[in-house]
């Protein structure tokens, strides 16, 4: 069953790799959305997919690179804004 999330993540997450990296383990997974940094110095992220896939992708963002220091990790279920047919870095 596919379904879509999104996320925001805290910390030490911008000048870190933090959306690099989300890219790549979203491409590993073949999950489909995008991610991006907030003026307020959170990521946030937007996962579509099958439903393991997009929690293995989640999960990976509660720690993120090894570089950066994930403080807090929200997660919210929401309908599909759009067809996805990649994950971008925006």
């Amino acid at each position: 069953m596919d379904i879509c999330v999104t996320v925001k993540v805290t910390g030490r997450v911008q000048g870190v790799w933090f959306r690099q990296s989300t890219k790549k383990c979203a491409d590993k997974y073949n999950v489909n959305g995008w991610c991006r940094n907030n003026p307020d110095g959170s990521v946030e992220a937007v996962f579509s997919g099958e439903e393991t896939s997009v929690n293995a992708v989640v999960k990976w963002c509660k720690s993120g690179p090894t570089i950066a220091r994930v403080d807090s990790h929200q997660v919210k279920s929401i309908p599909a804004p759009e067809n996805f047919v990649d994950f971008q870095i925006r």
